[in-house]
């Protein structure tokens, strides 16, 4: 496959994330205010964004490798199972795609009435936060940590389902269910990013309070995605 369509596949597979996954957050979960029982709330927002994933791997993952993620992709760099030479490229494709997908949903969510974004507000247009930016008040070292923490382990249950002798054809859905259990943990803390261009897609249009935190959304999944390529990768036999 190459490398100029396994790029749009990355771009492709991560505005659907963006889009499904940061969708489902400003459109869906609180339809019609608090106590309205047509909105998807956290559970829904995290099922969301499993969804996108288990989708986008099954609709890309046989083109690009069905990365979506920055973090995933030096992750499975540290973890040698992704060439260097393609990390930036890779990178950048994952970024535009999801700047894209917030600049879509920002317009749909401008069709609606009374849409507007509250740029100091914690988790304003779905973007990831720490202390009151932060959904549940969290400070920078916790959400920092469950960044990091969460992030390699996803990137472990990736290595591991994808590996030769695991189950054929069930990574996706090992995948998109680990990514719907991040959620589920981290939500209240920082919105869940362990994505730097999901944070960085949204944050963009949500104002500068999203904007100043976002290193943070780069620094610790990227730690944590490298430093759970080298986990699995040293958990490996050596012999493979």
């Amino acid at each position: 496959m190459t490398l100029t369509k396994r790029l749009a596949a990355e771009f492709l597979g991560t505005l659907w994330l963006v889009l499904g996954g940061c969708g489902s957050a400003v459109l869906a979960a609180n339809f019609g205010g608090d106590g309205n029982p047509l909105g998807i709330g956290f559970l829904g927002v995290a099922l969301a964004f499993g969804l996108t994933v288990l989708t986008g791997a099954f609709a890309f993952g046989h083109i690009s490798g069905g990365h979506f993620n920055p973090a995933v992709s030096l992750g499975l760099w540290a973890g040698g199972r992704f060439p260097a030479k393609d990390l930036l490229p890779y990178i950048v494709a994952q970024v535009v795609g999801a700047i894209v997908a917030g600049f879509i949903l920002l317009q749909i969510a401008r069709g609606g009435g009374g849409f507007s974004i509250d740029p100091t507000a914690a988790g304003a247009f779905a973007s990831n936060g720490y202390g009151v930016m932060s959904p549940g008040g969290y400070t920078l070292a916790a959400a920092f940590l469950c960044e990091l923490v969460l992030t390699a382990f996803f990137l472990v249950v990736i290595m591991g389902a994808t590996h030769g002798k695991a189950a054929a054809g069930f990574a996706p859905i090992a995948i998109g269910l680990a990514l719907t259990l991040i959620h589920l943990i981290s939500i209240p803390v920082t919105n869940t990013s362990v994505n730097p261009a999901r944070s960085t897609g949204v944050a963009l249009f949500a104002g500068s309070g999203a904007i100043g935190q976002q290193w943070l959304f780069w620094v610790a999944p990227l730690v944590g995605g490298a430093l759970g390529g080298i986990i699995y990768a040293w958990l490996r036999p050596a012999n493979e």
